[in-house]
């Protein structure tokens, strides 16, 4: 049931449409993956919350993959990822609470966002700081729940800093490589959490 994904993944990095010439196809490549993690959810998974939570996430995920094609729709799919994140949040749960970890990655947060900001134009800095905070509890939360959804919550903190720090500070040489690469693989970590769920089919 993965083939799918891992087909579609091909398949946009070798189409590989220019960031340049946004249209309703190149969203649907870019989305396409996101969606046949949604048609493995619901091939291996019953209709658990757990399973249902997860698909929550991917389908605001494909949404923000979407609107992100858009440079004017940039805001929009910051929101959609936003309610991507908090269907993670919700499938991971708040116990055990481990506040010490949090701290870690707060920390670690108000460094990158120092010098973040001062690049921001000043209607960006509160939807930036809150997209943040969200993403941070998710990282927390998914490092918490740990396995496979933990290194999902890094990889996909790694995707969001680089698609920043390229677009708001500084261009870097191969970002949309690094971006989409860790992104996908962010995804499918974060769904694989469903195998440790119990009421998975095995036959």
């Amino acid at each position: 049931w993965l083939v799918p994904f891992i087909l579609a993944c091909s398949f946009y990095f070798f189409l590989w449409i220019p960031e340049d010439q946004p249209s309703w196809v190149s969203a649907l490549v870019k989305c396409l993956p996101i969606l046949c993690l949604v048609v493995f959810l619901w091939a291996v998974t019953p209709g658990r919350s757990y399973s249902w939570l997860l698909q929550g996430a991917l389908m605001c995920s494909a949404v923000g993959d979407a609107c992100l094609i858009w440079p004017e729709a940039f805001l929009y799919g910051m929101a959609a990822f936003s309610a991507a994140h908090l269907f993670y949040l919700r499938a991971f749960g708040l116990s055990p609470l481990q506040p010490g970890l949090l701290l870690y990655i707060m920390l670690a947060s108000l460094i990158y966002y120092s010098f973040l900001l001062p690049h921001l134009e000043p209607d960006m800095v509160f939807p930036v700081l809150a997209y943040g905070l969200i993403l941070s509890s998710m990282l927390w939360r998914s490092l918490v729940w740990g396995g496979s959804a933990g290194w999902g919550g890094v990889l996909f903190t790694v995707s969001d800093g680089v698609l920043a720090w390229n677009a708001f500070i500084h261009s870097l040489p191969f970002a949309r490589h690094v971006i989409m690469t860790t992104y996908y693989a962010a995804q499918l970590l974060l769904i694989l959490s469903c195998l440790r769920n119990p009421g998975l089919k095995t036959h």
